[in-house]
């Protein structure tokens, strides 16, 4: 498998779209796993919880969850456990996600959690304060997405390359063997060589490659630049 925490690194959000659903998640991560091996890319994918399973049996690229909650086993109906997760096969986890936010507590525990299962942690922030805030939680990547250009199209890399620029400065001062990511609108070639340009070390992305004709050809002109 994979090493998770590589560089240049691709994660691609399944999100809760159809087309990355059951069978289509399938069809998807299969793809992914072969551009990462057209490409050497690390490619990461995060399904659903209920296909994280049966994606890591079928590829051999790292699997992601979408979420874990500050849990521990017992009585929290509708939480997803990291143990669970982990035994379906899942390597790592976003935490804090802009559809999932967590209170900064839940965060810390949920960061603790992953390290102590040796799992990879992608905390995700949306301004250069709260990266600040959350690098002294020590996760293994930070990615930055401002929530009003998630699925817009406009990538952060050029339509606030400030906030990327900002991000990386900020963390590597508090702790340079953080990894941080761009996400939020990329989804082109050119959209990845900036966020690398920028300083980041990879991308997170979801819907520009997912609702894509042909995903495949999406992620291979995604990581052509680099």
């Amino acid at each position: 498998m994979n090493n998770t925490k590589r560089t240049p690194i691709v994660i691609l959000n399944f999100k809760t779209y159809l087309e990355s659903t059951g069978i289509n998640a399938v069809n998807l991560a299969t793809a992914s796993e072969m551009v990462a091996e057209e490409t050497g890319i690390n490619m990461v994918v995060a399904p659903q919880s209920s296909d994280i399973y049966q994606l890591s049996n079928k590829v051999n690229i790292p699997v992601f969850a979408q979420h874990i909650d500050a849990v521990d086993a017992g009585g929290h109906t509708g939480s997803t456990l990291i143990e669970c997760v982990k035994e379906a096969g899942a390597d790592g986890s976003l935490i804090n996600h802009s559809e999932q936010r967590m209170k900064l507590a839940d965060i810390d525990v949920a960061v603790k959690k992953l390290a102590q299962k040796n799992m990879v942690s992608v905390l995700c922030t949306n301004n250069i304060e709260t990266s600040a805030a959350v690098a002294t939680l020590k996760p293994d990547f930070v990615a930055i997405e401002p929530p009003e250009l998630i699925g817009s199209g406009i990538p952060v890399s050029k339509a606030e390359p400030e906030i990327v620029e900002g991000t990386v400065e900020v963390i590597h001062k508090i702790d340079p063997e953080i990894s941080v990511l761009c996400g939020a609108g990329i989804s082109t070639g050119d959209d990845m060589k900036a966020a690398m340009d920028l300083g980041a070390d990879g991308v997170l992305l979801a819907s520009g490659i997912i609702k894509a004709d042909d995903p495949k050809e999406a992620l291979l002109n995604l990581v052509s630049k680099i």
